[in-house]
């Protein structure tokens, strides 16, 4: 496993302090004879493997299921391509298809060796994995959602073009990384740094669930086609009684089109001086220049003068 690490290409990125990163660096002096300390550093990487699956509610093969994580939130220029079209013709397809055929070889690598030599079985229990039952509301259900059906998918794909056609239809699909997997997030500032948190259940609230404003309904809708299609689009300002929908409406437009890329930020009212925030990463733009258009909605309270709540949205 640590030669197909070591040789990546196109996903070379992997954070060096990743858990595939040291479970690398645990076969490679396994297969030098280097058994000193080999168990706590195996123990560390699988505490951290239980801990990113019960965030993203995996189970069964929680190895697989992370290498599906790493491969569908890890953005690089090829996935962020594929995320508005799919797979082109290119020369890169060569060199993703090389990193596949790597991916594939670590996605089935055989561990038991390693745990006969050391007496330990935790590998096997992580390969073979029954989570506890917990609510829906307690982990990161669509993330977990799509990250489990493409690591069911890479599982049973018996070639590296099949691996190949999946993933890339994943990214077109779903996209990648944080804006790809998630669909509504808030603004967080830590110390100077701010950064996009993904709201990990948003409602699931429907169009059709909301009775007796069809009228509003449809302006909205065809505000938000306007919007998604780059045509000229109207800020939005929803006002109304308490409980009159207008949170609802919102919640339930973000479900009708977040597969057609649409992305919603929760920002209150002294945050905005942090709405440039450039999303996932310091240095990669949150949406602008990729498959999302976002919208922004103001803060619920009311204003001093009795003004309504406002939602406003921007490009």
């Amino acid at each position: 496993m640590h030669q197909a690490y070591r040789h990546l290409i196109i996903y070379r990125d992997i954070a060096a302090d990743s858990i595939l990163a040291r479970l690398s660096e645990v076969t490679a002096a396994f297969s030098d004879g280097r058994q000193d300390d080999l168990v706590p550093a195996i123990y560390s990487a699988i505490h951290r493997l239980l801990d990113l699956a019960t965030r993203y509610g995996f189970n069964r093969n929680l190895w697989q299921d992370y290498l599906a994580y790493l491969l569908a939130t890890t953005e690089t220029p090829f996935s962020l391509a594929c995320e508005k079209r799919g797979a082109r013709d290119g020369s890169v397809n060569h060199l993703a298809m090389h990193d596949f055929h790597l991916f594939r070889e670590m996605f089935h690598y055989d561990f038991s060796p390693m745990e006969q030599a050391l007496n330990i079985d935790c590998f096997s229990q992580i390969t073979h994995y029954q989570a506890l039952g917990k609510d829906s509301t307690h982990y990161n259900r669509s993330v977990s959602e799509k990250v489990r059906a493409l690591s069911d998918q890479l599982a049973a794909a018996a070639s590296d073009q099949a691996y190949f056609e999946i993933i890339t239809d994943f990214y077109r699909d779903h996209g990648v990384g944080l804006l790809g997997l998630n669909r509504a997030f808030r603004l967080v500032r830590h110390d100077q740094q701010v950064s996009l948190e993904p709201v990990t259940n948003p409602s699931s609230v429907r169009l059709n669930d909301l009775i007796g404003i069809t009228s509003q309904k449809q302006r909205l809708c065809d505000n938000t086609e306007a919007f998604l299609q780059g045509r000229p689009a109207n800020n939005l300002l929803l006002h109304g009684d308490s409980g009159t929908g207008k949170s609802s409406c919102i919640k339930a437009i973000l479900n009708e089109y977040a597969d057609r890329g649409l992305r919603i930020i929760e920002v209150y009212r002294h945050q905005f001086p942090d709405r440039s925030v450039k999303g996932a990463s310091k240095d990669r733009p949150a949406g602008r220049h990729r498959n999302y258009r976002g919208t922004f909605p103001r803060e619920k309270r009311r204003l001093r003068n009795g003004a309504p709540n406002r939602a406003r949205s921007r490009a």
